[in-house]
């Protein structure tokens, strides 16, 4: 089964200040390439919309995935569609999710 995979803008924005806080820590324009690569092919992968668990922290309807250290918090809009809310790193305090979703 295809399924639609939509990226919100704030996870996008995500995507972006991911590479950017990387490459600056790291200096290498190519790891951070590389992590926000593996985090959008895990996106868009999917299978089936209840492939990966409820979210812990957001209960019913957010599920998340977990690439490296981050978590991206999608929901289900039809049986062959989702939404990726979210990109967070798993070294913040997980009560952030609720911020901003």
């Amino acid at each position: 089964m295809n399924i639609r995979v939509d990226w919100s803008e704030d996870s996008v924005e995500d995507l972006n200040f991911i590479f950017e806080r990387i490459k600056k820590k790291t200096v290498s324009e190519e790891l951070a390439k590389n992590v926000v690569n593996d985090i959008y092919e895990t996106g868009v992968s999917i299978s089936f919309v209840e492939q990966y668990q409820i979210d812990e922290v957001l209960g019913k309807p957010y599920r998340r995935m977990v690439v490296r250290h981050f978590k991206l918090i999608y929901r289900a809009i039809t049986k062959k569609h989702i939404r990726i809310i979210q990109v967070f790193d798993t070294y913040q305090n997980p009560l952030k999710l609720r911020k901003h979703i």
